[in-house]
């Protein structure tokens, strides 16, 4: 029989619901997601600079992506708040997510890390494509490509909720698999 904890009981866990972070994760980790990279353009990040590029690349791994409507076409991406995504998101409406197949496990890795070199030279080279929509990278060999536009933005605990109407759908002629996260590593089907 579940027990939960009445409403005088003394929580130990630090949330008021009664889960410790650890357990969450726990919990959570059981649950096979799809891994994408959600990428989008900023302006140079050094203007004065004339050899600078006239826009920059970013691009994120994301394992909470989903389909939200059919009509109109919605998809959602979760981001921590106040990462650099975050904040790239909430000033430019427009942005790209490249569905990874299970042969890019190492630009999921790439894109993942903490405290990683610039991401200009993180894109250097894998094989990408300009959106036609958004001008975001679009990754070669992934098994679908959506571009989308922001049209809601949501909070969500330590995180934002973006909600993007899906400008352009592409499935290439990819063979392979998904690119999976379970048990907080990336696996294959199969």
């Amino acid at each position: 029989m579940l027990k939960t904890p009445s409403p005088t009981t003394p929580l130990t866990s630090g949330h008021a619901e009664g889960v410790s972070d650890d357990e969450f994760r726990a919990a959570m980790s059981r649950l096979a997601a799809g891994v994408v990279l959600v990428t989008a353009q900023e302006p140079p990040l050094d203007p004065d600079d004339p050899g600078a590029p006239g826009v920059e690349d970013v691009g994120m791994t994301a394992t909470a992506f989903m389909s939200v409507s059919l009509d109109p076409p919605l998809v959602l991406v979760s981001l921590r708040e106040g990462s650099r995504m975050d904040d790239l998101l909430a000033e430019q409406p427009l942005w790209a997510v490249s569905v990874l197949a299970e042969s890019q496990r190492h630009i999921a890795g790439r894109f993942a890390m903490k405290g990683r070199i610039s991401d200009r030279l993180l894109f250097e080279d894998i094989p990408c494509v300009r959106g036609e929509a958004t001008g975001a990278p679009l990754v070669g060999g992934a098994l679908a490509t959506l571009e989308c536009r922001t049209e809601q933005r949501v909070a969500a605990g330590d995180h934002t909720l973006v909600i993007g109407r899906v400008l352009t759908a592409h499935v290439p002629g990819t063979e392979g698999g998904p690119l999976l996260h379970f048990r907080s590593r990336y696996r294959q089907l199969g």
